[in-house]
């Protein structure tokens, strides 16, 4: 199981990141808040003083096109807000 998927990279979470020194991350669903932990400290070298998880339901989605109106539903997925100890950071853009 990949426990950390993506990071989550958004005007917010960048904010947040420079102000509180917090990083989001999409993470599997079946992943728990100290195996998070142990993945962020050996994928980023960093110390985790916090992770704080929250599931998103997927939202009903409908548009309108030429065939007529399409129904569906975007993902559900788990998100892991992680605060650092102080003087750690993560650069997501270092690797680009």
């Amino acid at each position: 199981m990949e426990i950390l998927i993506k990071p989550i990279v958004t005007e917010k979470m960048t904010a947040q990141g420079e102000k509180l020194n917090r990083f989001g991350f999409v993470v599997d669903r079946r992943a728990k808040k100290i195996e998070i932990k142990k993945a962020i400290e050996s994928m980023y070298n960093v110390k985790v003083a916090a992770v704080n998880t929250m599931n998103y339901q997927g939202k009903q989605k409908s548009r309108f096109t030429k065939a007529g109106a399409i129904e569906g539903r975007t993902a559900s997925f788990k998100k892991a807000i992680v605060t650092l100890v102080e003087g750690e950071k993560i650069d997501f853009y270092s690797n680009i």
